[in-house]
């Protein structure tokens, strides 16, 4: 048999060899870090036979498949561990994720003491380097195998399997798992992890069944890249919005209002109203955009006649029953059916068309309560909502105009290198989802994707990330802990004109179904707030800062002057305030640096005696005495601009 290496060199033998014997003759180096093979795409165990001609390439730490197969090997030393710990925990599910892995028990919650002891285990375990072993039982006898070993998780698991399923299972020295693999030949190599946490989870990811206990861990092979990784961890902590945002006092939330219903607060309200005000005047003022303000709910025939009732109807908070009350309405999960209105209310011709609707939208979605997480994922939010009805010739350059705006708003945010593509489609698999047959969804997603090809957009595509009525293009972005969120949207949708007969005159006075487009230019601005906390470590850029001067009197002998000072900035748009209290300045100074607020200026003797000010700024420390006018100046022009300024320092001397 011929074996095609992955440096493009060929080997050939005369007899069916392992993965393993094969990395073995290569070199003894690559078989001692090899943690799974690859044949001809398909990632397998080391153990494995190969039986004939094929593409073989040896996986190691240093490739993502690689990685997987050992901290999945890991997931199996924390499970030996907890089952040693904890007799009567029951098993789930526990694959490598990325940087980690997870397991989950059905069990009681833990604590970091508990984790400590777990980890103690796993160390004895490794110490004993029990052999693995892989081996397949038939369906019926897999069954009695965990019936017997009271796993009623794994029992449900195996019985879910295709009935051609071929099922398998690793033996760890007293422990067994039910697992595809592949794994490690040892886990003698496993020579530095950490639990790094522990948290709810609902098996299979359904709010309806049992919340089982979830135990986070990281692997690596080297201590020093573990000791990277963790210190990595906790920085990333500090711009954890969920935390960072309840201490800058953005937004906060309280059980009795409930979950995914956060309080916005002052300074976060005024962050958000910032960024509508500029979304706003941007479409209506430079975009084409007309705007329109619509009912937060309707009756449930609208959404009967947009489809939603139908596909969405589990996602939405929904007033009333069908089955008792006379009249039903839902809170509105999005715009779309209210604005197709807004455009019906007057008969249209060709000359009309784009007709570019937007909204700053509040919605409504009844996501699971195991899904909320500050303001990533809630329950009412606010979009910068858009819904475009063109004509079929304008497809491609409204399309483009939507992602041009999109990726305007991501580049004056200064986030336009954190975020992904993708070209969410249909699954051809599951089409009783969808409105429209199979010709429509490739003719719809060969739009999308000729936009992004053009644009020269780097993209993925991901098969039933549609809409139900159509492709779409999702800009993603990861969070702090590398969870990936949809920010922005544009969806393409040429069928839901005939739900709500929509349609344009022709210049023959013909009627024609119109497209519409569905898009966000900024998307949902909780999220976006979010994302900013995280990104800037609530060191917003100055335009976007709640308080972006505070005037520092040295003594009340200079407060007056302070608040004429003061006077001035709100005169020309700053916000701004006087700290007036009666703290050393050096103590003020440094709070207000705590509080990360962009500018401070100082004002004393000198200062009142000359008419200037002392600038000091989160940007570059003491940036010496200013006129006030020119200050203010330099401010207003750094505010109408938008500019980022970059951190020059990043602590006060």
């Amino acid at each position: 048999m011929i074996i095609r290496l992955k440096d493009g060199s060929e080997k050939e033998y005369a007899r069916s060899m392992t993965v393993l014997d094969i990395a073995k003759d290569i070199s003894e180096g690559l078989a001692r870090n090899a943690c799974a093979g690859e044949i001809d795409g398909e990632v397998v165990d080391l153990r494995t036979p190969v039986t004939g001609d094929c593409a073989l390439n040896i996986l190691t730490f240093q490739d993502e498949k690689g990685k997987k197969a050992f901290r999945h090997t890991a997931s199996h030393v924390l499970a030996q561990a907890v089952k040693r710990l904890y007799p009567d925990a029951k098993l789930a599910i526990g694959p490598a994720i990325d940087d980690g892995f997870y397991y989950d028990f059905d069990m009681a919650p833990l604590t970091r003491e508990d984790l400590d002891a777990i980890e103690k285990e796993m160390k004895k375990v490794i110490k004993e380097n029990p052999p693995i072993e892989r081996f397949e039982l038939p369906r019926e006898e897999a069954i009695a195998f965990m019936k017997e070993k009271d796993e009623p998780y794994k029992v449900e698991l195996i019985e879910d399997l295709p009935e051609d399923a071929v099922i398998s299972f690793y033996k760890q020295g007293d422990f067994t798992d039910l697992c595809a693999g592949p794994h490690l030949m040892s886990v003698k190599p496993i020579k530095a992890f950490k639990l790094t946490a522990s948290s709810g989870a609902y098996w299979r990811g359904n709010e309806n069944n049992k919340m089982l206990t979830r135990i986070y861990g990281t692997a690596y092979t080297k201590k020093a890249d573990l000791e990277e990784r963790l210190k990595y961890l906790e920085e990333i902590k500090l711009r954890d919005h969920n935390r960072l945002g309840r201490e800058m006092e953005l937004f906060t939330t309280v059980d009795v209002i409930g979950q995914g219903l956060p309080l916005i607060l002052p300074k976060g309200a005024k962050i958000i109203q910032t960024l509508q005000r500029w979304i706003e005047d941007l479409e209506d003022n430079e975009w084409g955009y007309v705007r329109t303000k619509t009912p937060l709910m309707a009756k449930s025939d609208l959404y009967k006649i947009s489809g939603h009732w139908d596909h969405y109807k589990d996602g939405m908070f929904v007033l009333g029953d069908e089955e008792k009350d006379k009249e039903v309405l839902a809170l509105r999960p999005m715009t779309c059916p209210f604005q197709y209105y807004c455009y019906k209310n007057t008969q249209k011709s060709y000359r009309d068309l784009p007709y570019r609707m937007s909204e700053t939208s509040t919605l409504f979605r009844n996501e699971d309560s195991g899904e909320m997480h500050g303001l990533t994922r809630v329950r009412q939010f606010t979009i910068s909502e858009g819904h475009l009805i063109i004509r079929p010739d304008q497809t491609n350059e409204e399309l483009k105009n939507c992602l041009n705006l999109a990726q305007y708003c991501l580049t004056v945010l200064g986030v336009q290198d954190d975020v992904t593509y993708r070209l969410s489609k249909w699954d051809p698999k599951n089409k009783e989802k969808y409105l429209g047959d199979e010709e429509y969804w490739e003719t719809t997603q060969d739009a999308i994707r000729n936009i992004l090809v053009e644009q020269g957009v780097p993209f993925v595509e991901a098969d039933g990330e549609a809409a139900f009525y159509g492709p779409k293009i999702d800009i993603q972005a990861k969070n702090v802990y590398g969870k990936e969120d949809t920010m922005i949207t544009i969806q393409l949708d040429c069928a839901i004109a005939e739900n709500f007969d929509m349609y344009y005159i022709d210049q023959n006075g013909e009627k024609q179904r119109p497209y519409v487009i569905h898009r966000t230019s900024l998307g949902c601005y909780e999220r976006t707030l979010a994302w900013l906390i995280e990104k800037y470590a609530g060191k917003f850029p100055t335009w976007l800062c709640p308080e972006q001067v505070r005037v520092l009197p040295i003594s009340e002998k200079f407060e007056e002057y302070a608040e004429s000072v003061n006077k001035e900035l709100k005169k020309n748009g700053i916000l701004s305030t006087v700290d007036n209290r009666s703290e050393k300045i050096g103590y003020k100074i440094r709070e207000a640096r705590l509080q990360k607020i962009p500018y401070m200026l100082v004002v004393g003797a000198k200062e009142q005696e000359a008419g200037k000010v002392s600038v000091r700024s989160r940007f570059a420390g003491d940036e010496g005495q200013k006129d006030l006018k020119d200050f203010i100046a330099d401010i207003c022009e750094e505010i109408r601009t938008k500019a980022i300024r970059k951190e020059e320092i990043t602590e006060e001397k």
